[in-house]
């Protein structure tokens, strides 16, 4: 039998019109809504791995927690191959004390200390990801958080006693220290706690808020500027050393757009948010007095300076360089 027959029976046969290479296709899980900041950067960072790989990894991006996982379960669920990647709010103390510093409260006031922050810490979230069996692709910011209620919060007075939403440790002891009663639960789990009354308020940015329309819930946003904490994409390492070489550079490429993206996203979105809120009928505190302001920074330094001596070296040494910028 010839070689000329066996091609020309293989031809006749459809198989020699199989692809050059095999489609590699990931789910990246994201508890937040397509419209959010965090939603927008994961999807943009989805359309430019297709388009720099040739269609040769391919993302499917599931928002609002479509696949069942909330945020606290995404460290292990990435980390065990559960998921191939995840878009996660960083919040991952119970990990690694490291992961808390861009969610310490009133720490970094502008948009460039958030960065710089980042910038500071990011080879440390990047050494405790690897030693996890994940990648850490990129990290964009989320406007800084304030408090979603059914009044305005101008004193220590306006918290006292108040259910207040909470997201980790710090914002935790935070409110607590501010006379609140934080209760700490998922952001998939937020309204179904508003509408039975088990929380008052939430603790979130204004962007978060928006993206569930919390004025069906909420009459009013108080602008603490508590803080401006990241949002992460992640990724399994298995499949992330499945790729080839070319592949690599192209995904580390595309996370380097989509966290620019991300980045250029926050410096319109406060103001955008507010005038949403406000076009629903919200009533919007932009600024609170400087009284309350010193007293709510006053209740976070306690839980600052623990972070600091149980992080040791690393969180002295990311202060230190912060304060000499």
């Amino acid at each position: 039998m010839t070689i000329k027959f066996l091609l020309g029976t293989v031809a006749g046969l459809g198989l020699a019109a199989a692809p050059a290479f095999a489609t590699t296709n990931w789910d990246l899980s994201s508890e937040y809504p397509a419209g959010s900041l965090q939603g927008q950067t994961a999807d943009f960072f989805a359309k430019a791995v297709a388009e720099k790989t040739g269609g040769e990894v391919e993302i499917t991006v599931h928002h609002g927690a479509a696949l069942g996982y909330k945020s606290v379960d995404n460290f292990d669920a990435v980390g065990d191959g559960a998921l191939a990647a995840r878009s996660t709010f960083v919040f991952w103390t119970g990990i690694d004390p490291i992961f808390q510093l861009s969610s310490l409260p009133f720490l970094a006031p502008t948009a460039d200390d958030v960065h710089a922050l980042y910038e500071l810490a990011k080879p440390d979230y990047e050494k405790v990801l690897e030693d996890n069996n994940q990648i850490l692709l990129l990290a964009t910011p989320w406007p800084s958080s304030g408090l979603w209620g059914n009044k305005a919060f101008t004193t220590l007075e306006d918290l006292k006693g108040v259910k207040v939403r909470t997201y980790d440790v710090a914002s935790t002891e935070t409110m607590k220290g501010a006379g609140a009663f934080p209760i700490q639960i998922s952001w998939a789990d937020v309204p179904a706690q508003l509408s039975t009354n088990a929380i008052d308020a939430v603790l979130t940015s204004p962007n978060g808020g928006v993206g569930v329309q919390m004025w069906e819930l909420q009459s009013n946003f108080t602008n603490v500027n508590y803080a401006s904490s990241l949002q992460a994409i992640h990724l399994n390492m298995d499949a992330w050393d499945d790729l080839t070489e070319a592949q690599q550079a192209e995904v580390k490429e595309a996370a380097a757009e989509a966290e620019d993206f991300g980045w250029g996203l926050l410096a319109d979105a406060t103001a955008k948010d507010f005038d949403t809120m406000r076009a629903h009928g919200m009533t919007v505190t932009e600024e609170i007095p400087a009284e309350f302001s010193a007293a709510l920074t006053k209740a976070a330094q306690p839980f600052i300076d623990q972070w600091v001596k149980d992080t040791g070296e690393r969180a002295t040494k990311i202060m230190d360089a912060y304060e000499a910028r």
